[in-house]
């Protein structure tokens, strides 16, 4: 079967490289309006899809990041999404980073789990088929089996890198037990103190002397990052470097990159500062 792809304004950054490696492939970028931009004078979202009717009997993949923007970003998906059950097409759907993933479960007394919420809503209101997603913060989540969704993991190609780099011997660590659940990756347990300060416990093996590597999904502040750095270090590790999927915040990457002596940080989001590309894993999930 044909398969296209289309891009939000959100992955564009990520057109050159799969067209180098998916050749063949439709790759589709939504239309802009009469005045070159993908916003009305005052700020709505445009949404065109030219060649639609084309798109019927295809295999169409959606490929969409929850960020820089994830509320302006979902109005774009969501107007995307209406325009392709509006021609009777079922789309897979690509997040290379799920919006509203860290509201996965009721924390407090009324609250929602946002990120299900949306999940329900692509599914049965847009008729999206499948729904993908590269180390979302729900993933392993009990609720999460009862959902056609498939979570990608980019670990092994963050480790892969390292270890082209740095050679094999480096110790892999998750900052707490949410990373653990996430990435099988064992390491260290954290107690959150509000939104900014978290402290962190060591565990029981040791680091000494070793080239210790924080794996983890994503990156706001850079707290937990940071005091996993002062941890580790007055462990005596010999280097310390991190290895994430997801920079959310500019101040968080700076924060990082001013204390490890290295960040592999994939390109999930268009942030700068990326130096891992998920091209290939894209093109690995779907066989293209």
């Amino acid at each position: 079967m044909d398969t296209s792809i289309i891009f939000t304004s959100t992955t564009e950054h990520l057109l050159e490289n799969l067209k180098k490696r998916a050749k063949g492939l439709e790759l589709i970028l939504p239309e802009k309006n009469k005045e070159g931009k993908r916003f009305f004078p005052d700020g709505e979202v445009y949404m065109r899809i030219r060649g639609v009717k084309k798109l019927k009997g295809k295999r169409v993949v959606v490929l969409h990041s929850g960020a820089p923007n994830p509320n302006d970003g979902l109005i774009e998906l969501k107007l995307l999404l209406h325009i392709l059950r509006d021609h009777g097409i079922k789309p897979e759907l690509f997040f290379t980073y799920f919006p509203y993933g860290q509201q996965d479960h009721v924390f407090q007394y009324g609250e929602g789990n946002i990120a299900e919420s949306l999940i329900k809503k692509f599914l049965n209101y847009y008729g999206v088929k499948k729904i993908y997603a590269i180390d979302p913060h729900f993933g392993k989540m009990p609720w999460v089996k009862k959902y056609p969704i498939n979570s990608v993991s980019a670990i092994a190609h963050l480790m892969k890198k390292v270890k082209e780099d740095l050679g094999e011997d480096i110790l892999f660590l998750s900052p707490d037990k949410g990373g653990k659940r996430r990435t099988g990756i064992s390491g260290f347990k954290k107690k959150r103190t509000d939104s900014f300060n978290v402290e962190i416990f060591s565990p029981k093996i040791s680091i000494e002397g070793k080239i210790v590597a924080v794996v983890d999904d994503l990156l706001e502040t850079g707290g937990t990052l940071a005091k996993f750095h002062e941890t580790v270090i007055q462990s005596g590790s010999k280097d310390v470097i991190a290895l994430i999927t997801h920079g959310v915040l500019n101040s968080g990457i700076k924060r990082v990159k001013g204390k490890y002596s290295k960040l592999y940080l994939t390109n999930t989001i268009n942030k700068r500062g990326t130096n891992v590309d998920i091209s290939d894993l894209i093109v690995e999930v779907f066989g293209f």
